[in-house]
């Protein structure tokens, strides 16, 4: 009688040298999947925010800006339009050991605001007390006299510079709490910008337009 020539156990070993492939493919296969979603994932994390990637375009002063969404202070409505005035706020590393302190910014015509370097010497030169304050390296402070609106008000300014650093803060209201400062520069294209931030942003007084120029470089405004 004759005989096949195939053994069992090759016949045996056909089906889970099979099977052993299989799985293999199977978990490269997998091992693709996820390093894809890992990437993806990685992707999405570095990815800006939607706020940040849309643009709306206020014209202030003559100028168009095109000012990213997530800028603005409060909600805004895309599209295009005239304004009197631009809201906007920004962290920014200057407190004492560079810290984010937040600044709102509010964009104006020139026409409405005068630069706190010029009030150093127009106005608060002649409201000054006796007294001198220590604080931030570098800045003088300098309370105002009681009255005329100035009531617990300090100035802080840079006595060395030519285009002084100048802000006048309040009193904090509360025990615990940061008192209150507002500073008022001149930017570009008939454009000024009155800031608003706490005073214990002003250990960063000497990083503050620097870091901000940036910003309104970006949207035009310089």
């Amino acid at each position: 009688m004759a005989t096949s020539t195939d053994s069992s156990p090759a016949r045996a070993a056909s089906p889970v040298a099979f099977n052993l492939a299989t799985l293999a493919l199977t978990m490269v296969a997998l091992g693709l999947g996820l390093a894809y979603l890992i990437d993806s994932a990685g992707r999405a994390a570095r990815a800006p925010t939607v706020s940040d990637i849309t643009v709306v375009t206020r014209t202030l002063s003559g100028t168009d800006l095109k000012i990213p969404l997530g800028w603005f202070r409060y909600e805004e409505i895309e599209g295009e339009g005239l304004t009197k005035q631009i809201d906007l706020k920004f962290d920014l590393p200057l407190g004492a050991n560079g810290e984010s302190r937040e600044v709102d910014a509010t964009l104006v015509p020139r026409s409405r605001v005068r630069p706190s370097a010029a009030l150093l010497d127009g106005v608060y030169l002649h409201q000054f007390g006796p007294e001198q304050l220590s604080g931030p390296p570098g800045l003088v402070g300098k309370p105002l006299r009681a009255g005329d609106g100035f009531d617990g008000e300090t100035v802080w300014y840079d006595p060395l510079s030519v285009s002084p650093f100048v802000a006048k803060c309040s009193a904090p209201l509360a025990e615990g709490t940061a008192g209150r400062c507002v500073r008022t520069v001149y930017l570009g294209a008939g454009i000024a910008a009155v800031y608003a931030f706490d005073d214990d942003a002003l250990p960063g007084w000497r990083r503050f337009d620097e870091a901000l120029n940036v910003r309104f470089t970006t949207i035009g405004a310089l």
